[in-house]
């Protein structure tokens, strides 16, 4: 059990310690700001729309954003350290929102070892949003790698998700 609490503890730190943001007037949270940006990061579509879940999504949400994100590393071979993303809360700003350790980008990403290799892209085929409700909102996504040195290197980029519905085409 004491396990357990202490466990629980070092997570509850490392969230916060990741999720702080600030310095109000800079448009970065505090861990992606300083980073050489070495990693390009892409999201499609983007902006993404909402779209009604059918019988084979097999979802208790009515909606989903159905988009894919994807990384390349564009001077060297990189390891991940993590990945995830922040969304924006109106006046508060950004929030921490999805965390993936290198085990979960491995499998997200298909990235054999959170290894990736120069010119290689790595794509997070389904990486949707899901929700009973059509509300927009941004997230900005972020990689954090870095190199045999351990230069830390990152890649971010922002997807849009929006609230109206794309009127299906006739």
């Amino acid at each position: 059990m004491r396990s357990l609490i202490i466990l629980f503890i070092t997570f509850l730190i490392s969230t916060c310690t990741y999720s702080q943001w600030t310095n109000k007037t800079r448009i970065l949270p505090d861990e992606l700001r300083k980073i050489p940006e070495t990693i390009f990061i892409r999201h499609s579509p983007n902006p993404v729309y909402p779209e009604q879940t059918i019988s084979s999504d097999q979802s208790e949400y009515k909606y989903v954003w159905r988009h894919s994100t994807s990384v390349t590393s564009i001077t060297k071979e990189l390891t991940v350290v993590r990945a995830g993303s922040y969304i924006w809360h109106n006046e508060e700003g950004w929030k921490q929102n999805v965390i993936l350790s290198k085990k979960d980008f491995q499998k997200k990403f298909k990235c054999r070892k959170g290894k990736l290799k120069k010119g290689i892209t790595y794509t997070y085929d389904q990486n949707y949003r899901w929700g009973n409700n059509t509300f927009g909102g941004d997230a900005l996504w972020y990689v954090l790698a870095e190199d045999d040195s351990g230069k830390l290197y990152k890649a971010i980029s922002i997807i849009e998700t929006e609230s109206e519905t794309k009127t299906p085409k006739q």
